[in-house]
């Protein structure tokens, strides 16, 4: 049965319309699909790019911090855009990084990590640890209290999220207080049920669309790295100790059953975690179709999930 048949009313438009990705074929060409569009930028909002130190080299970095703040310290979030570990660049989630600072009263900070297969793994996540060092040092600079740094990310970001919150968790710091990897790349075995839903040619990443970039991703030492958990989230071992998480999948996702799997594994560890499921959903919808009343319910509750983390004393409105 096609998925589209499944799809809620007001998402079958935007679905129908997308062209689908060609990794293998058209790299490029797959990039420019997710390229940023011109957006307005908050007048609530400054934002602020800034070069940081990485292995071996230098790192973009966007910083968005409310217009208006005052001397008082802020917590921060760090979050990393999707894309698969091919794709992407923190201009496309301007907005989204806006909406975050003035809904959880917060600092972000948005890294510009090196992409697949041009820096196959580690240098993505090297990248985001890094990046997660560098607020943390700097955060006098920043104005911001490191007793209350999130990190967050989708997609491929959300994968990159989970490993990120292994590696501080191994490594000792920095500190974490709460993780959002939503709608993840955890897996690479592709072994899942809905990994063999979500095949046909056009779906908002498919399961060629993820074979492909797990390849990328993980290069030519595939077999040797894949156990790792900081390459494949899903490995992980042990979960314990992890941060509280929040998470949301739709439910004609390839990842829905990769994202309920991990969401068990961290509740078993003892890890507080929220997950929603969103019926006649694919992936990405809430960002392909952000007008829709499913679009804008979703993003509120992610949001308001951040603000809950952020501010633990809070009552929200």
């Amino acid at each position: 049965m096609s998925i589209e048949t499944r799809i809620l009313p007001e998402l079958k438009e935007v679905y129908s319309q997308f062209p689908g990705f060609e990794l293998e074929k058209n790299l490029e060409w797959s990039r420019d699909l997710v390229s940023a569009a011109s957006v307005r930028k908050s007048e609530h909002v400054n934002t602020t790019s800034r070069k940081i130190p990485r292995d071996g080299g230098e790192m973009l970095v966007k910083i968005y911090e409310p217009a208006d703040r005052t001397n008082d310290l802020l917590p921060a979030m760090l979050w990393i855009h999707g894309g698969g570990y091919v794709l992407g660049h923190p201009d496309m989630d301007d907005k989204l990084c806006e909406r975050f600072v003035q809904t959880a009263e917060c600092v972000v900070v948005s890294v510009d990590y090196r992409l697949a297969p041009e820096h196959p793994y580690p240098a993505a996540i090297e990248d985001c640890y890094a990046g997660l060092v560098w607020m943390t040092e700097e955060a006098t600079m920043l104005g911001i209290d490191v007793n209350r740094v999130a990190i967050a990310g989708a997609s491929g970001g959300g994968g990159l999220t989970a490993a990120l919150a292994l590696m501080a968790r191994d490594k000792g710091g920095p500190s974490i207080i709460f993780q959002m990897p939503l709608y993840p790349m955890l897996d690479n075995r592709n072994i899942t049920p809905s990994s063999h839903e979500i095949t046909e040619e056009g779906s908002i990443w498919n399961r060629t669309d993820n074979v492909a970039a797990w390849n990328m991703y993980l290069g030519e030492e595939n077999d040797v790295i894949e156990s790792s958990s900081y390459a494949v989230p899903s490995r992980a071992e042990s979960l314990a100790g992890l941060p509280p998480a929040y998470t949301c999948v739709g439910q004609l996702d390839l990842f829905r059953d990769e994202t309920m799997e991990y969401v068990a594994r961290l509740a078993q560890a003892g890890v507080d975690v929220e997950f929603h499921l969103y019926p006649g959903c694919f992936h990405l919808f809430e960002i392909l179709a952000p007008e829709t009343e499913v679009s804008q319910r979703t993003v509120q509750g992610y949001m308001d999930a951040m603000a809950r983390a952020l501010h633990p004393n809070r009552t929200l409105n």
